[in-house]
């Protein structure tokens, strides 16, 4: 009995130590946000379900192991993103314009906040997957970005 109890202790305080500080990844509930300021400029979140924008993309990677603004942790090789003001998590796809490489990014995060054009923040495998980590280094490649509705990718033929 006092063993059990000395090794249910012992996993007790194991698990303090696994990171129970972040949320756990989930599709659900969806939020929104509140209206936030960084640098001087509001953001107003907001559910986009029509959303199509074509801009730059750059890509983030040092700061695995940090909290996201959905409050999961950050892993740079997961296929995730940051956005300024789309609910989180959503999904988009995004397309490299010089390639045609389309990509289905879960939007976790919020940024990219660097001004330049750029409208969507990369994890480092999500730029890996759609073909460009050293071209995103560079200061991003042109790309469109569209919201997904339910998830789901649209395959009509021509659209880019």
């Amino acid at each position: 009995m006092l063993r059990a109890a000395g090794a249910g202790l012992a996993m007790l305080a194991l698990s303090a130590c696994a990171g129970g500080q972040y949320r756990p990844v989930a599709d659900t509930p969806v939020r929104i946000g509140k209206p936030y300021a960084v640098r001087g400029t509001t953001y107003v979140p907001a559910a986009a379900p029509a959303y199509d924008a074509v801009g730059y993309a750059s890509w983030y990677g040092s700061e695995s192991g940090n909290r996201t603004a959905n409050g999961e942790k950050f892993r740079p090789g997961w296929i995730t993103a940051a956005h300024t003001t789309l609910p989180l998590p959503t999904y988009v796809e995004v397309t490299a314009l010089d390639s045609g490489r389309r990509i289905l990014v879960r939007v976790n995060d919020r940024g990219p906040f660097a001004g330049g054009g750029r409208i969507i923040d990369l994890s480092k495998g999500a730029a890996e997957a759609l073909g460009g980590a050293a071209r995103a280094a560079g200061g991003g490649g042109t790309l469109r970005r569209k919201r997904t509705a339910g998830g789901g990718v649209s395959r009509r033929r021509g659209e880019a």
